[in-house]
């Protein structure tokens, strides 16, 4: 897909965070759903420069994997810019595009079941009693270390198998 130019912000620090961004924006349009995800993920961080591109991923005209990695990128978001995310992403359950609208409910959703797995987790952490880590026990050998006898093979005495058994009444 063949992207227009887009008109730097101003908030970038030097040509490199430019082109960064220029990159960044073509992979999230990418036709690899995985690649489009690292991206989006990546733009995440970078506050409102990946909000900026991320909402236009979203609402533009591009295809479905672009707008579920854009959604997973605004579900990602970190700091200052996670509830302007999500309010994106509520948003979109209002936009007249059905696959927008689907993939902001999946999100969504997404992010209220991790929500909720978090805090029963936190639940199980606080029902657990308050016990320090039992001391390691020391290390116990599995064998026994015996002394190994200095006497040749030939010295010492040969075990009852090597030996003929006895004479019996049964062996004459």
């Amino acid at each position: 897909m063949r992207l227009k130019k887009r008109i730097p912000s101003g908030r970038e620090k030097d040509q490199k965070a430019i082109e960064l961004l220029a990159r960044l924006r073509e992979e999230v349009y990418s036709e690899n759903p995985s690649a489009a995800r690292h991206a989006a993920f990546n733009l995440s961080w970078m506050q409102e420069d990946g909000f900026d591109i991320l909402k236009e991923a979203l609402f533009g005209t591009a295809c479905r994997a672009t707008k579920g990695a854009a959604a997973y990128g605004l579900r990602k978001m970190r700091g200052r810019m996670k509830k302007n995310g999500m309010a994106l992403l509520e948003e979109g359950l209002r936009h007249s595009n059905e696959g927008t609208r689907q993939v902001c409910a999946r999100a969504l959703s997404l992010d209220k079941e991790a929500k909720r797995q978090a805090a029963q987790q936190h639940q199980q952490k606080q029902r657990q009693p308050d016990s320090q880590p039992q001391p390691r026990e020391r290390f116990k050998p599995k064998f026994k270390i015996s002394e190994i006898s200095h006497k040749s093979l030939r010295e010492r005495p040969r075990s009852s198998r090597r030996n003929p058994p006895e004479e019996s009444r049964f062996n004459r």
